[in-house]
């Protein structure tokens, strides 16, 4: 895979990541974990490309580039998703209090 097409797979991430932005603003968690999915599917591929696929000058400079954006893109993801699975993780814990209490003083 040569420079020009390692450097397409980083645009394809940033598109990814921003996709997974709005989905994430968006509350829509299946499509989330969809997008997560081709994210993955894309870091494999820069993983199989990036020791055959040394960069310099501007293909560098765009990479780097790219990399800063996916990076600020998923620090917003984060900032968005977390308070979600801190609710999430509230409801399972209480959820579980509630299923031990239950037995606890379930008649036998």
């Amino acid at each position: 895979m040569n420079g020009t097409e390692v450097v397409a797979i980083y645009e394809a991430l940033l598109a990814v990541t921003e996709r997974m932005l709005e989905t994430a603003r968006a509350a829509d968690w299946a499509q989330l974990v969809a997008l997560e999915n081709e994210c993955r599917r894309l870091i494999a591929n820069l993983i199989a490309a990036e020791p055959h696929a040394p960069l310099s000058g501007a293909l560098r400079s765009r990479k780097v580039e790219l990399i800063r954006q996916v990076l600020a893109r998923d620090a917003e993801i984060t900032n968005v998703v977390d308070p979600w699975m801190k609710q999430l993780q509230a409801i399972l814990t209480s959820a579980s209090h509630e299923k031990q209490l239950q037995r606890a003083y379930a008649p036998d």
